[in-house]
């Protein structure tokens, strides 16, 4: 049993990256789907898409290249289990100067940096992306 399945993702993501793999599927939850619609119109994955592997629901996520350089180069899990972090929308900054992106939840639901300052709220903050 895992105890970040959030954080498994992530770093699902960003080693079939790393391997030069195509597509990767993990476990179906609704977070994990707003996650990744949120990178996806963000434009570090290229596809996101509901499949059904032997009655499981998963996600596909379809990663997104550079040349042959991934779009995600790491992530870094700031909220855990043991310690939640919290950020107002005061505190929302430009991570690594615009080339990153810290992904938020928040009572609108799971946002970017930048989405979150557009509509003027806070929230905990998930990960950062680069």
């Amino acid at each position: 049993m895992t105890t970040d399945p959030i954080a498994d993702m992530l770093i699902m993501i960003k080693n079939a990256g790393n391997a030069s793999r195509d597509a990767i599927l993990v476990p179906y939850s609704n977070i994990k789907q707003s996650i990744a619609n949120c990178l996806l119109k963000e434009g570090y994955v290229k596809s996101v898409a509901k499949k059904s592997k032997s009655g499981f629901p998963t996600i596909e996520i379809t990663l997104l290249y550079a040349g042959k350089v991934p779009r995600v180069n790491d992530v870094k899990r700031v909220s855990k289990p043991s310690r939640r972090m919290y950020m107002g929308v005061k505190d929302i900054r430009a991570y690594k100067s615009g080339h990153g992106m810290t992904v938020l939840s928040t009572p609108k639901g799971i946002m970017s940096d930048k989405d979150a300052k557009k509509e003027q709220v806070g929230g905990e903050v998930l990960f950062t992306i680069w």
